[in-house]
């Protein structure tokens, strides 16, 4: 910032990410409705083709709402709220307890016991074959769900009450308008998008050390037009306070910071590095132990 303050002028609600996710949120209950009298073999398609993709952007919409992106932190209520609405077609509570655990990993990187990106000792053990990794990575939305409550579980929130409420009324009423199959459309692609899928890269791309000593890289391929420039990883933590429709200009205006640092543009070759490549598994990450007060949400 003393070299390039002009970045402080990026710091500063995405006012469009508001009518993006309004439209992803129809988006989604077009395709809910479309379903509802397919062939299983169809719903299934469409599910992992389609709905998936939308899942996965919508978690990632999420996240820039959890960093007060859409209405600014002047009005955080606004975005806990957003966040809720946006979680809607997920099928499954996300959006309060994300923003709670995910500050922390912005505040303590890697810090043990605190940052429950960092996988478990079991998960670092066990899934340690290609074939074990493969699986692990099928499983990512179960492990990112039983995680926190085994690393560090938080007691509930009234708001995580009411994430829930709302969304378990939600999903009923998707029931009762449209049936079995559009409900099963919405959870199979939301626990598709976050497994075995090529925007799922994004987990492995970002804080894996694929390279020691590099424990956090940055991805410039097609797939950030669908996940809100989430791969700009590197500038997304130096400056989170900045909406990801502006990390391309973080990264333009401060050219000589991260050009030459390690990067990816193909987050499905970094799937297959993961679970090829003996030398890298879910043991692959920087963990701390943190000193000092500890601040949590």
């Amino acid at each position: 910032l003393a070299k390039h303050p002009e970045i402080k002028a990026l710091m500063k609600p995405d006012y469009n990410l508001i009518w993006v996710v309004v439209l992803m949120v129809l988006a989604q209950l077009t395709a809910f409705y479309l379903v509802k009298d397919l062939d299983w073999k169809w719903v299934i398609f469409w599910a992992y083709v389609f709905g998936s993709c939308i899942s996965h952007s919508m978690t990632l919409a999420i996240h820039e709402i959890s960093h007060n992106s859409a209405f600014g932190n002047s009005k955080a209520m606004w975005n806990r709220w957003f966040g809720i609405f946006a979680n809607l077609p997920l099928g499954l509570p996300y959006s309060v307890s994300f923003k709670r655990y995910h500050m922390d990993h912005h505040r303590y990187l890697g810090g043990d016991g605190i940052d429950v990106d960092i996988p478990t000792n079991f998960e670092g053990w066990f899934f340690c074959t290609p074939f074990r990794k493969f699986i692990w990575i099928v499983l990512q939305p179960f492990f990112y769900a039983i995680r926190p409550l085994c690393i560090n579980p938080k007691p509930i929130t009234r708001l995580e009450i009411i994430n829930l409420l709302a969304q378990l009324s939600f999903d009923v009423l998707i029931y009762y308008l449209w049936g079995v199959k559009s409900t099963f459309y919405m959870l199979a692609g939301s626990l598709l998008g976050l497994g075995l899928h090529p925007i799922s890269g994004h987990f492995i791309a970002e804080h894996y050390m694929f390279l020691k000593g590099h424990e956090t890289y940055s991805y410039y391929g097609p797939l950030n037009l669908l996940t809100f420039n989430v791969g700009y990883h590197n500038e997304h933590h130096d400056f989170p306070n900045i909406p990801g429709k502006s990390l391309p200009l973080v990264k333009k205006i401060a050219a000589e910071y991260y050009d030459n640092l390690p990067q990816y543009n193909s987050w499905i070759k970094v799937l297959y590095d993961f679970v090829m490549d003996d030398t890298i598994s879910p043991y692959s990450r920087m963990k701390r132990q943190l000193k000092g007060e500890v601040k949590q949400d």
